[in-house]
């Protein structure tokens, strides 16, 4: 069973159910599940929470997806990364505005939630940095 980490510490399953774009429907309280090859729309940000799923590990699109249901259409609420999650990603997820990943089975959880300290600086501005008080909303 996958391990959920959620705001950098690792929890319990938090019972939600997530449901395929196809299958979701706007108030019904269930959460979205997307493939990294599904258009965001701003109904989507109204998803009590939203989880992308990553079919491979050398696939980014999922990481465009956040940033575009953050920046572009406001999301607010819990962003989930699931699917093939490794720990070299984990940077990476953050700085794109996940608040939660789900590691497979047999990957590290510690090497995991040491993954957002892997570097001091950057370069380029983030979802992240640019959202701090939308994320500190939804921790």
């Amino acid at each position: 069973m996958p391990q959920l980490i959620k705001n950098g510490k690792l929890v319990d399953a938090d019972g939600l159910e997530f449901v395929a774009l196809e299958d979701w429907q706007t108030g019904s309280g269930h959460a979205l599940l997307l493939q990294v090859d599904d258009e965001p729309t701003a109904e989507l940000a109204k998803a009590p929470a939203i989880a992308i799923h990553f079919g491979a590990f050398n696939d980014g699109r999922g990481l465009s997806l956040a940033v575009l249901l953050r920046s572009r259409y406001g999301f607010e609420g819990d962003l989930r990364a699931v699917g093939d999650v490794h720990h070299d990603l984990v940077h990476y997820l953050v700085r794109c505005g996940f608040t939660s990943y789900e590691l497979p089975d047999g990957r590290d959880v510690e090497v995991a939630l040491r993954g957002t300290d892997v570097y001091s600086r950057y370069y380029q501005p983030c979802i992240a940095e640019a959202h701090q008080d939308m994320l500190k909303r939804v921790a």
